[in-house]
């Protein structure tokens, strides 16, 4: 596996690789769902890419960016062991050297959601997966499910800007009591750790909700703040039940949703969502 510092390094790497490029851009903390991304880019290219970066322009002044995990000599490890052809591993001066000052401002979509309560936050996005994506020069480029109102951003930055990356969104990888695999999640204490999967059953019974025929955006989201009342660790931020392709929240009937719940643990922030009709994708 060859590991570049810059993005001409990794332009350089990859024009060596040549055929197909499957890349999948990650802030590192490496766990399974990044992993089964990593395996789909083996499986589908010629070649894999990753990065590891922990975007500072996405990050908040009152968010974690200081104490988000960081372990990049276990993560380059299992990049390998994967297969992974490249690694692009740049310093926050590699992305962001004295003078930058150009940025990707998102449109509609990003007013919302996680958008209208983390001020900033894919403009930080957007632009990086802009440069990794020029760095990489991938075919095609891997996001999960968990992270859905950002990878429905940068698919319509891709398809806005012309840029030639196919973005293929993965399904959520879940723990065995459901709760969706984060890198914050090692940050949860053992009870916050214990009440987390109440965001999954949120989830699964508003989607139960849908399948006996419930289709006011209202009502489901009532089905699911009804669950996560039941746990007292739990501090909802938002529960959304929002069009999958405009984000605005679905007050009347809707054909197919997003519904996303982010809910605070103490001081650790966790996102999970599910598409309804159950089993539609992003």
């Amino acid at each position: 596996m060859k590991v570049a510092e810059s993005p001409a390094e990794a332009r350089s790497i990859r024009r060596a690789i040549g055929g197909s490029v499957g890349f999948v851009p990650t802030m590192g903390a490496l766990h399974e769902g990044h992993l089964s991304l990593v395996r789909r880019a083996v499986e589908e290219s010629d070649a894999a890419a990753a990065s590891i970066f922990v975007n500072p322009a996405q990050f908040g002044p009152r968010e974690d960016f200081a104490s988000y995990p960081r372990t990049l000599e276990r993560d380059l490890e299992r990049l390998e062991k994967e297969g992974v052809a490249l690694a692009l591993v740049p310093a926050p001066e590699a992305m962001y050297p004295p003078g930058f000052q150009t940025w990707i401002e998102p449109g509609p979509l990003a007013a919302r959601l996680e958008g209208e309560r983390r001020s900033g936050h894919f403009r930080g996005v957007l632009t990086v997966v802009a440069k990794l994506l020029n760095a990489v020069e991938p075919d095609r480029a891997y996001f999960g499910q968990k992270d859905a109102q950002q990878a429905i951003l940068v698919r319509r930055m891709v398809r806005d800007l012309d840029l030639r990356a196919e973005v293929v969104v993965c399904p959520i990888v879940r723990e065995e009591d459901g709760l969706a695999m984060s890198s914050r999640n090692v940050r949860l204490s053992t009870d916050e750790r214990r009440a987390a999967p109440v965001l999954a059953r949120a989830l699964a019974a508003a989607a139960a909700a849908w399948e006996a025929g419930e289709r006011q955006g209202a009502a489901l989201r009532r089905v699911a703040l009804a669950v996560l009342a039941t746990e007292p660790l739990a501090r909802p931020d938002y529960v959304s039940a929002a069009d999958a392709g405009t984000l605005e929240e679905a007050d009347g009937e809707a054909d197919r949703l997003l519904l996303s719940v982010a809910v605070r643990f103490g001081s650790t922030r966790l996102l999970d969502n599910v598409i309804l009709p159950p089993g539609a994708g992003l």
